[in-house]
């Protein structure tokens, strides 16, 4: 059984960094072709893929962030972060991190709890 952990702060102000890690437990991240993801589900929208890493430590991101997100992982910690420049309040979610067969997500056999992460002054 695979178990995801979201943390991170839960209000960020315009124009800063957001950064969230994901701790995980029941697997490793640098076996086996999983691909660990970052989803986000803005108030009243779909789920949104953000980017992804790979067991091999491929990296891989969604374009209409504009290059904005970053993922990184500590496969000592059995984590993986993301970073999001230059919020807006159109960066509110709650975020997740998954776990997924797939580079480009869409398809997930793992999802944390989510952290409700507000853009505000």
């Amino acid at each position: 059984q695979v178990q995801l952990q979201e943390s991170g702060p839960g209000l960020v102000k315009p124009s800063q960094t957001l950064s969230l890690t994901c701790t995980f437990s029941g697997a490793s991240i640098a076996i086996s072709n999983y691909y660990w993801s970052w989803i986000r589900q803005p108030p009243g929208k779909e789920l949104e893929w953000m980017g992804a890493i790979g067991y091999d430590g491929s990296n891989y991101t969604n374009t209409v962030l504009k290059g904005r997100a970053s993922i990184s992982r500590d496969t000592s910690k059995r984590q993986f972060s993301l970073e999001l420049t230059s919020v807006t309040p159109e960066d509110t979610a709650v975020y997740y991190c998954a776990r997924g067969p797939n580079s480009w997500g869409g398809e997930y056999d793992y999802l944390g709890q989510g952290i409700r992460v507000t853009v505000s002054s």
